[in-house]
């Protein structure tokens, strides 16, 4: 209790303030993460494999702190129109990749090593020590086709605008693109398409009410996203509960033309 209250007062990153505003506290579900779950797994352990007794196990319900539902967040037609006008040029091949493959942000710089043309996928590391593939599509292939040679080890790269010799960038020349660079060029890109309430995670999630929309294949949509358990991927079902309340509409509207033209003439 005394750890779970140390961290709630630390801010994000460990910087109590960013470049503009006051920083916030960590989250629940981050200290649950960084916290409770490595405590009770090590307790575990030694309960099951030590066969340590432990007739004072913490009651973990008690202390798991209160986590916001994970929302569904699906772009417009207006919203998306503005994002990519609003997204610079060199920076738009790793912007359209990352829309297409549904994957998080670390997860779309991607080197050329990660290509796999024989078994038509790019393969990568992604979130906890897990293996995230995507198809090699004909759309994907047509992205990055044109970026060979802009790079020996990077796929997707920028050109600096402005010689930094701090950075080591030379106006005109090609650079990869680092999460940093993603993460700013996202922000501004946002703010000047003026778009709100809109994450880059947020890509995932229309891409997968898209995907789950057009094909209504749950299973499909768990492995575009690589979710481990289709338990995480269920949270689009509300995608299929849309459509089951126009069938039910559609048939209640039958049914009432098939009574009224049934009806005997008075």
């Amino acid at each position: 209790m005394e750890l779970v209250a140390y961290r709630r007062k630390q801010p994000r990153w460990g910087k109590q303030k960013l470049k503009t505003v006051e920083n916030r506290p960590l989250t629940g579900a981050t200290i649950n993460r960084e916290v409770l779950e490595p405590l009770r797994a090590i307790l575990r352990h030694a309960k099951i494999l030590w066969r340590y007794p432990l007739p004072l196990e913490p009651h973990w319900r008690k202390h798991w702190l209160k986590e916001p539902k994970e929302r569904v967040r699906e772009l417009r037609d207006s919203e998306s129109n503005a994002l990519d006008a609003s997204m610079r040029e060199d920076f738009m091949p790793w912007y359209l990749f990352s829309q297409i493959s549904g994957r998080r942000m670390a997860e779309t710089l991607i080197r050329w090593t990660d290509i796999n043309e024989d078994a038509g996928e790019i393969v990568t590391s992604g979130k906890g020590d897990t293996v995230v593939r995507t198809p090699l599509t004909p759309s994907i292939r047509e992205l990055i086709e044109p970026l060979r040679g802009h790079h020996p080890i990077f796929v997707f790269t920028f050109v600096a605008r402005r010689t930094l010799p701090k950075k080591g960038y030379v106006k005109g020349h090609r650079y990869p693109i680092v999460k940093s660079h993603a993460s700013i060029r996202w922000r501004r890109c946002r703010m000047e398409a003026g778009v709100e309430d809109f994450r880059f995670h947020d890509h995932r999630h229309d891409r997968a009410t898209k995907l789950l929309r057009q094909t209504r294949n749950l299973k499909l949509v768990q492995l575009a996203l690589n979710h481990a358990n289709i338990a995480t991927t269920a949270k689009y079902a509300h995608v299929m509960n849309e459509d089951l309340a126009a069938a039910l509409e559609e048939s209640a509207q039958s049914r009432n033309l098939s009574r009224s033209g049934s009806r005997p003439d008075c």
